[in-house]
């Protein structure tokens, strides 16, 4: 595909149902995936912290998100808007930065063809992770300019976080995060048309909390008109019962001296709240356990009217059946997690890691047996492999089989690390975007990581983003094939078979 390129020192402008908008050209980088010449050189106009709602702030905090008023003029969107991760996030997997102030509700859109067209391109709206209290919209590695180059125009959303996006709140409505989600939705499809894209044809994707996300999505059926293809990567797949996330809000409540109502937290400043769901957030065994047996402590909650149902029983029951879905994750997500714990680990018997992902008896021997390879590393190789089956892996075995007939794809992520030797959580994602030459990749995946793994992970992307499909065979039944991305990257059967065992104590 090709198109004419606009001329570089033109700021874009673009009218959205709520008013005008300015961005900026920035060039892409590397070779596009089509193989047809592009005419000229290759650009990509960003439009960032565009707001899609009115600032949760005040009246507005513990509420349903307010579209966004129309404004008078052009508004500069040159720069990202405000996040609601707030302060310095320290030391990240990922570089996530904050940026203050009070319109935290913002999308930031990516294309190669600000005007519209008949037909748009396809669309690819992009959910962040960070355990759903964290995250940014505003990472380098979100830019969507490489998918630019190859014909993808690209969404990145916000989302209200931690216990102001999805706490337990007498009053106040429920999964306020979630509903964020679909107003950022409602308005790709409301305006990606006059940003060259098609409302037609978006797909949503995210990585660990926003593959839980896609997931949660996936399996709602107030969400379903809003997107048509879904990409899941190192996802969440489990959501709060309601009762669970009640007590965790009274408990809050109670710390912060105040009744558990909407007035009542009112009251309680936003750096307050932060400070008490640190505890409740952190990643720990605790959070871990509760990662493998109903969701992280703030997050998407069954409340019966937003959410009916779990996800996975969501799509037992065909909810998203009908939409192209790819799922997979990384081989090694957790296994650096229990190096801090080796002193602690020496005087755990073998049984009682095993014990952390459900394991006893006959389903333990079968998963030592299918995982000797690991076993024979050592006690603390083992914990992390286990902690990253039952957090992970065995959470795409479980979307695989509930999903059926549906088209549905699975893969692994496998290439290692040159710093550490393993695939480990968030690796993949400047392989997906395609920004190897970003900034912070080179402490996650060591120096030189290989441009051919980029080529064919993004592409992979592309295809599945533009075709419905994303290059293999798709997984219709168990042992189907899964597609292996590494170093030398192949279809193997089964690709998920050492972690089978798992499952068999909640089947």
């Amino acid at each position: 595909m090709g198109w004419d390129s606009p001329q570089p020192a033109q700021h874009p402008e673009v009218v959205t149902a709520e008013g005008r908008v300015r961005g900026r050209w920035r060039p892409t980088t590397g070779a596009s995936l089509s193989g047809e010449p592009l005419s000229g050189t290759p650009l990509s106009a960003a439009f960032l912290g565009i707001p899609f709602a009115e600032p949760p702030v005040g009246e507005l905090r513990f509420a349903a998100p307010v579209p966004k008023a129309p404004w008078d003029g052009v508004l500069d969107a040159a720069g990202f808007g405000a996040t609601p991760q707030r302060g310095d996030p320290g030391v990240t997997l990922i570089p996530e930065p904050s940026v203050p102030g009070a319109s935290t509700l913002n999308v930031n859109v990516f294309t190669p063809l600000p005007r519209q067209q008949v037909p748009g391109l396809p669309v690819m709206v992009w959910i962040h992770g960070g355990g759903y209290s964290a995250g940014s919209p505003a990472s380098p590695w979100y830019d969507g300019r490489n998918f630019n180059r190859d014909g993808v125009v690209t969404v990145t959303i916000s989302y209200r976080l931690g216990f102001d996006g999805f706490g337990w709140i007498e009053g106040a409505p429920s999964n306020r995060g979630v509903r964020d989600w679909l107003l950022a939705l409602e308005w790709v499809q409301r305006n990606i048309a006059a940003f060259g894209g098609d409302p037609g044809r978006v797909t949503i994707a995210g990585q660990s909390a926003g593959g839980g996300a896609v997931t949660t999505l996936l399996g709602m059926e107030a969400a379903q008109h809003l997107f048509h293809g879904a990409y899941c990567m190192s996802g969440a797949v489990n959501a709060l019962p309601a009762a669970r996330a009640q007590s965790l809000g009274r408990s809050l409540a109670e710390r912060a001296e105040v009744s558990p109502t909407r007035a009542g937290w009112s009251a309680v400043t936003e750096e307050r709240v932060l400070e008490l769901q640190e505890a409740e957030t952190s990643i720990n065994l605790r959070t871990l356990k509760s990662m493998r047996t109903g969701g992280l402590p703030l997050g998407p909650t069954v409340d019966g009217d937003l959410i009916p149902r779990s996800p996975l029983a969501s799509l037992r029951q065909g909810v998203g059946g009908d939409k192209p879905f790819v799922v997979g994750s990384a081989d090694d997500e957790f296994t650096m997690m229990p190096d801090r714990a080796a002193k602690i680990l020496r005087w755990v018997p073998r049984s009682g890691v095993l014990r952390l992902a459900g394991l006893t008896g006959d389903s333990r021997t079968a998963y030592l047996a299918d995982n000797a390879d690991v076993a024979a590393l050592g006690k603390v190789r083992l914990a992390g492999r286990v902690l990253t089956d039952a957090c992970f892996r065995a959470n795409v075995l479980r979307m695989l089989h509930a999903r059926g007939p549906g088209p549905t794809w699975a893969y692994r992520f496998s290439w290692p690390s040159a710093n550490n030797g393993v695939a480990g959580h968030c690796i993949d994602v400047p392989f997906f975007f395609d920004c190897l030459d970003g900034p912070a990749v080179e402490p996650i995946a060591g120096p030189y990581p290989p441009q051919q793994l980029a080529d064919e992970l993004h592409c992979a992307a592309v295809s599945f983003v533009t075709k419905g499909e994303p290059g293999w065979s798709r997984y219709d039944e168990p042992g189907s094939p899964v597609q292996i991305f590494d170093a030398s990257s192949a279809i193997r059967p089964d690709g998920y078979a050492s972690v089978r065992a798992m499952l068999t104590p909640r089947a």
